[in-house]
């Protein structure tokens, strides 16, 4: 819309997520230009100029869009490999067909990740993107280039591995970069691509990718130039038992002391998947405000564990949800990971008491705001945020007989989508995306994840 332009939503229950967690039984949200201008309860204001629009959402709930905050958009091509093997396994099984990827995979599979995300209600989503095979294009332009179509709001995590087989890491040794490579390159993108501004629709981490497939200097070299930068930095942690036993043989400290002597703890960094973390461990990413992406249901295909959300949230450590890369993750959808998250929970140490509906949507908006860094802009449904918001059809056979919307969404089938907006921008109706065909998208990636397999099986 533009500014001043005023889209009117009104007659829906409405979860803020909000400090106070404020909810309406039946109110009304009024989207100026980008920005939340008010809601409230009951029906909106009456005068109000320049209205384009009137949504008669009866039957729906309104929440923040989701944010997600740990994903591998190149995987989409590679789903329903490897299904069968823990963390380890699988990537020595998938490195040598990710280590051929080039250009049009990866915008293919970019299409492919952001539209399945967006069409379930994802407003705000990363790609961790660590593979950079030599001669293998533009990757990262490719993939903010398909965020900027898709009309997502994006944070790119540039990553990049230096530690091959020859060094004793797990990638192939022409899948990685130099040392100076990798940090020049990283510089090259955050200078080309990142936005610093309140609205930013495109921002760039940097991200090298885990302990055990990047050295200790590109760790060190990499948290210096992202707070030199001022941007933030992002990666793996903690996330599997063999990792840990890695990082004692190699460091002779576990993989969270590890960090914090290369300089990776602190609010401006966020870590995905930390399931295997200590009671020290969680009192030094709560000290230092460490934020986790806390992906369920990657961390179950891969039998990685169960990660101490609830511990975390106990002792303040910021936490968000992830979708993880689709060959971990085949769905690629962050909205059953509400749903995932709670119950996998549940079947950890705190049980019944781990997580209720009304935290596990936290996770999904406002925990994943905080975690990138952008909790003041969006992530909860308040006065002069942007207006980044979904309508969830609750009213469907799916739904219809549970009484609390918010207990409906995350405890009930994934519901549906009839409008999404980014920027008060809509970008989904009626589970639809209207930024991009998604059949051609269907067709493009499967061609792509043919093409793929066709150079591997070549060699």
């Amino acid at each position: 819309m533009a500014a001043g332009q005023r889209t009117v939503i009104e007659n829906c229950a409405i979860a803020t997520v909000d400090a106070h967690d404020t909810e309406y039984a039946s109110g009304h949200v009024v989207l100026a230009g980008d920005r939340i201008e008010s809601l409230g309860a009951g029906p909106a204001p009456e005068g109000l100029q320049d209205v384009v629009r009137r949504i008669d959402a009866t039957g729906h709930l309104v929440t923040p869009g989701l944010v997600n905050t740990h994903h591998h958009f190149y995987q989409w091509i590679t789903r329903g490999l490897a299904t069968d093997h823990n963390l380890f396994d699988w990537l020595v099984a998938l490195y040598p067909t990710w280590a051929r990827i080039d250009e049009p995979m990866v915008h293919a599979a970019a299409q492919g990740s952001l539209a399945m995300m967006a069409r379930g209600g994802v407003t705000t989503a990363m790609d961790h993107h660590y593979v950079f095979p030599h001669g293998s294009g533009d990757l990262s332009g490719a993939i903010i280039g398909a965020a900027r179509d898709m009309g997502v709001r994006f944070t790119l995590a540039r990553g990049s591995m230096d530690r091959s087989a020859k060094d004793g890491g797990l990638p192939p040794d022409f899948a990685v970069e130099t040392l100076e490579g990798a940090l020049a390159a990283t510089e090259e993108t955050v200078r080309r691509h990142h936005d610093s501004s309140f609205e930013a629709m495109t921002q760039v981490a940097v991200a090298p990718c885990s302990p055990f497939s990047v050295s200790t200097e590109l760790l060190r070299q990499g948290a210096g130039l992202a707070r030199r930068l001022g941007v933030r930095l992002h990666t793996h942690g903690s996330e599997t038992v063999e990792e840990e036993k890695f990082c004692h043989e190699l460091f002779g400290m576990g993989p969270t002391d590890y960090f914090e002597s290369t300089g990776w703890l602190g609010q401006d960094v966020w870590m995905a998947h930390c399931v295997h973390m200590n009671d020290s461990d969680i009192a030094a990413f709560a000290r230092t405000r460490t934020g986790v992406a806390h992906c369920p249901s990657s961390n179950a295909r891969l039998a990685a564990g169960i990660a101490r959300v609830p511990d975390m949230l106990a002792a303040g450590v910021p936490v968000g949800l992830g979708v993880d890369g689709t060959a971990s993750n085949e769905s690629g959808e962050l909205h059953t990971e509400l749903r995932n998250a709670l119950l996998i929970n549940r079947l950890g140490a705190h049980r019944e008491a781990a997580l209720n509906a009304r935290q596990a949507l936290r996770l999904g908006t406002h925990g994943g705001a905080q975690v990138l860094g952008r909790a003041d802009a969006i992530g909860s449904l308040e006065p002069g945020k942007l207006a980044d918001l979904v309508l969830w059809r609750m009213d469907t056979l799916a739904h219809a007989s549970i009484a609390d919307p918010v207990t409906a969404l995350v405890f009930g089938a994934a519901a549906p989508v009839t409008a999404s907006f980014v920027n008060g921008r809509q970008i989904v109706e009626d589970g639809r995306l209207l930024t991009a065909d998604e059949d051609a998208v269907a067709r493009t990636t499967r061609e792509q994840a043919r093409r793929l397999a066709r150079i591997s099986a070549q060699g």
